[in-house]
This record gives C-alpha cells, sequence and structure tokens, in this order.
C-alpha cells in the first residue's frame, strides 16, 4: 500500500526534489506501525500506563508475534519488518522513569516531541524536527520575508559583527554601519550566545521595539541604538559594476525568486554597459536553500545538458535536472567565488558550472554538504526534515564531506601594497614635455595614477579574492581578444 504527501515547494531544504514524495508505507510505518501523524494526535494513551505505552508502539506487529514469534528474548538479529522488542521496552521504561522521577514534571507532548527529535538528530546532522517556530523559520528563510532590523550579521571574538545593513529597513534608517560590533540586545549580554541564537533574539513581531548596544571603531564608549522592527524582505542577489565592462553578482541564499532576481541583475548589468566582458558569481558564505533555485541559476548559463541529480533508497528519489535547451544561456566569461561557507546548492552551482567548463572556479574548498533534505509535514505547525537523498554533479561527482575543489585556490588574505617614498613623478608631469605624437588617449600624470591606484588598492585589500577574479577576467578577456594589427616596416614614414 503506497500514500503520498504533498510537499510545498517553498518547504523544501535544499536538494529536495521537487513534486510529491512518495513513500512506502511498510518501510516508513514498520509493517503498519502508527504513524507519526496518528501517534501525535494520541498522547492520551500513552498518558496512563507503561503497558498502554507498549501497546501504541508495537500496534500491528503484535498480530504476527501471536502466531508463537514472540518470546522474553529476542533473537540478536530482528527480521526485517519486525521491530526490536527490547529496544521498545527500554524507551517505555525510561519514557516512565523520566514521568515519574525527573526533578521538575515534564508532560507528554514535550516528551515526545523531545523523542522525535532525538530520534531524527541521530541520523546525520541534517535531519530534525521542527516544531511550531522552528517550521516557520524555514519558511521565512525559503521566502526571504520575516519581522526584524535588516542587517546581515556574522561572529567576531563572541559578539555580533554587522556585516552590512539592508537598504531601506530599520537598521540601515538608525545609522547602523558595517564593522559595528553589537553587545548588548535589549541590555542582555550576548557573549556566550551563537549566532542563531543571537539572530532570533533580534527578530520579532513588525512594530515591537529593540535597543541594541553597539560598539564602533573610533567611538571611545558603547552607546545604545533603538530601532522599531519591520517585516524585512531579503533580496538574494544584487549587482553592481566592477570596472567598465565586468560585473559582479552576489547570490546570498536560494530562495524561490533567486532564479528570477538573477536574470534581472543581469540584465541590468548589460544594460549598464556597452560590452560586458567578464562577471563574477560570488557563492562565498552561501549557505544553500531550496534545490530548484540552484537549478534555475545554472540554467541561466548553459545551453544544455545535466545540472544535477540525486539519488536515495526509495526510486522516486532519483531525480534528474537538464538544463532547457530551448531557452539560449548567457555566455559572458565567469569566475564564480566559493569558500568553506559554500554549501548545499551553492555547491550545486559551482559543481555544475565546474564539470560544463562554463566558469572558473576560485577561492577554497566548499562545506561539503552533499544530502538532499525533504521537508514532510505533519501538521499545519509542525514537520519533519528528513534526509532522503544525495546528490550528485553531472560528472558524477559526490559532494557530500568532500565539497568542491576550485579550479584556482585563492586563501583569503589582507593584501598591502607596497608603496615607495615622496610622491611619485611621471613624465606628463614635467614641463615641456613631449606629446604622445600618436594623437590616441589622454596622458597619464601622477594624480590620474593616484586615483586609478588608489581604487586597485582598496579592492585588493577589502578583498583580495574578488580582486584576483576581476584580474583572471581581464587576462581572459585580452586573450581572448584578436592580434594587435601591426605595421609593416616598408609602411612606417621615414
Amino acid at each position: 500500500m503506497k500514500f503520498a504527501i504533498k510537499v510545498n515547494q517553498q518547504t523544501h531544504a535544499a536538494g529536495a526534489s521537487k513534486g510529491e514524495v512518495i513513500a512506502d508505507k511498510a518501510r516508513y510505518n514498520n509493517c503498519r506501525l502508527t504513524s507519526f501523524r496518528e501517534f501525535t494526535a494520541m498522547p492520551h494513551i500513552v498518558r496512563h500506563t507503561l503497558s498502554a505505552l507498549l501497546i501504541v508502539f508495537l500496534a500491528s506487529p503484535l498480530a504476527a508475534l501471536a502466531e508463537g514469534q514472540a518470546s522474553d528474548t529476542d533473537s540478536p538479529t530482528e527480521p526485517q519488518g519486525q521491530l526490536p522488542l527490547q529496544a521498545l521496552r527500554n524507551f517505555a521504561d525510561v519514557f516512565n522513569q523520566i514521568r515519574l522521577s525527573y526533578v521538575e514534571e515534564v508532560d507528554d507532548k514535550t516528551l515526545l516531541e523531545n523523542a522525535i527529535r532525538g530520534m531524527l538528530s541521530g541520523l546525520d546532522p541534517h535531519s530534525d524536527y521542527l516544531d511550531a517556530s522552528s517550521f516557520e523559520d524555514l519558511q521565512n528563510h525559503t521566502t526571504g520575508e520575516f519581522g526584524g532590523l535588516g542587517i546581515e550579521v556574522g561572529m567576531e571574538n563572541g559578539f555580533i559583527k554587522v556585516i552590512t545593513p539592508i537598504d531601506d529597513t530599520p537598521a540601515e534608517r538608525a545609522g547602523i554601519q558595517t564593522g559595528d560590533l553589537i553587545i548588548q540586545i535589549d541590555n542582555k549580554p550576548i557573549k556566550g550566545l551563537n549566532l542563531q541564537e543571537s539572530v532570533t533574539l533580534m527578530r520579532g513581531p513588525a512594530g515591537s521595539k529593540i535597543v541594541l548596544t553597539i560598539l564602533r571603531n573610533g567611538v571611545s564608549a558603547p552607546f545604545e541604538v533603538q530601532l522599531k522592527r519591520d517585516v524585512i524582505t531579503v533580496a538574494s542577489v544584487r549587482s553592481e559594476v566592477l570596472e567598465p565592462g565586468y560585473g559582479y553578482i552576489r547570490i546570498s541564499q536560494f530562495q524561490s525568486r533567486t532564479g528570477e532576481d538573477l536574470k534581472k541583475e543581469l540584465a541590468k548589468l548589460k544594460a549598464g554597459a556597452k560590452d560586458l566582458n567578464g562577471l563574477v558569481l560570488d557563492l562565498r558564505n552561501n549557505p544553500g536553500g531550496l534545490l530548484q533555485a540552484s537549478v534555475q541559476v545554472v540554467d541561466e548559463f548553459i545551453n544544455e545538458g545535466m545540472i544535477v541529480y540525486t539519488q536515495g533508497r526509495l526510486p522516486n528519489a532519483y531525480s534528474r535536472f537538464m538544463a532547457n535547451a530551448q531557452k539560449p544561456a548567457d555566455e559572458t566569461p565567469m569566475v564564480v567565488l566559493i569558500n568553506g561557507g559554500s554549501a548545499s546548492a551553492s555547491e550545486i552551482v559551482a559543481g555544475a558550472l565546474q564539470d560544463h567548463r562554463r566558469a572558473v572556479i576560485m577561492g577554497t574548498r566548499s562545506f561539503g554538504k552533499g544530502s538532499v533534505q525533504t521537508v514532510l509535514p505533519l501538521s499545519e505547525e509542525s514537520a519533519i526534515k528528513l534526509t532522503t537523498a544525495r546528490y550528485f554533479t553531472p560528472s558524477g561527482r559526490s559532494i557530500q564531506a568532500q565539497g568542491i575543489e576550485p579550479d584556482i585556490i585563492v586563501e583569503r588574505a589582507r593584501v598591502e601594497a607596497l608603496t615607495g617614498s615622496g610622491m611619485e613623478i611621471t613624465e606628463a608631469d614635467l614641463a615641456g614635455h613631449l606629446g604622445r605624437g600618436d594623437g590616441n588617449g589622454e596622458e597619464s600624470t601622477s594624480v590620474s595614477r593616484k586615483a586609478e591606484k588608489s581604487k586597485r588598492e582598496n579592492l585588493a585589500a577589502n578583498d583580495n579574492q574578488l580582486y584576483e577574479a576581476l584580474n583572471l577576467l581581464k587576462g581572459l578577456k585580452i586573450m581572448s581578444m584578436p592580434k594587435t594589427a601591426l605595421l609593416n616596416t616598408d609602411t612606417v614614414t621615414q
């Protein structure tokens, strides 16, 4: 007997296959063992006695045991489909001991949810039980909307460091700056909290107030900033022009609208440049997101062929995602930046573009999460996130626990230019200097060189990996240009 669970595509974790998730009932419910929905709907049964709890767990296997297969001494190896009775007895004993002897009274619902959570977390680091709060956070993450302040943050020395305030958000309007350290939230120190716990404290209902204590470089003492939370819509894609002819696109996470946003930003870059000679796609510190969004991103840059495929225990866990051959792909030369924070959907994109030789992958080895999580709703307010498959790049590589090795390894470093003493003087600065003689281009003075040098040094100092990616694109452009027309010695004016 089969049953199907419809999964909303927006609640898929990174790598989840689209469509229905169909499971074999005998495999998931262990010979018609009461399902999670039925089990969590029967708390009144487990409130009575230990034997009643065993009845809930044993369910239909009792019918088989009644034929003489039951005994107090279970065989070391249980036949497939038969429940391990001693393990169930142990669970029931532990459950009962907690109810009777724990220092504080714990309700049965909490115990059962903890049991489910432990059962899933014991499988791998990514399978999990999603209660109402976690389920809502997951949906917010994939849609990009939540109540908060509008800042991208990281951790530094145990404090929250502001990476950037998002445009037109409470944080930006309150004057929060890049590099600010948040040391207290509502007068509570955050030292010792992890990043997720701190972010949870900053989020809340739109309109609610929050006080941040800020430590800012150049300001002698910490100061407080009061903000009012608002509905934050996170744009997962942004772009800018690095230099004339060279564009930059940053994807911070893969959301339901990332594919469409990428098209818009790419079109904007092309509209603002006569020729787009090169593109940097930045996937650093991108933790992943929706599989379908990563497929759409790759499809924008390749004309045909496989993008990614998944394999699992069940036949329906095998999925192939192909490029749309009917749609012309963008052919701009490209460098993709990755690092140890690039995971899951980011690795799908980097791996596919690398296998198709569509882009040069630069940076450091990626995280190495090559597994597929499918979100299976249990109710309107809860779900389980279960690892159901592994994904593979078009060449058949598994990224699980290995990651994507860049084509060119560039470690993040602090780069400082060596400058000579005194002011740089050029030929063009000298009084009475000769003109160029060919009538082409402007003269290069010390002032113009200083402006160009300052821009280069700022990029190299702030982001040396991006600086190297830009230089590589320039080199590719130079090598692809037709040979410069050379003058014949006979035609040179004597």
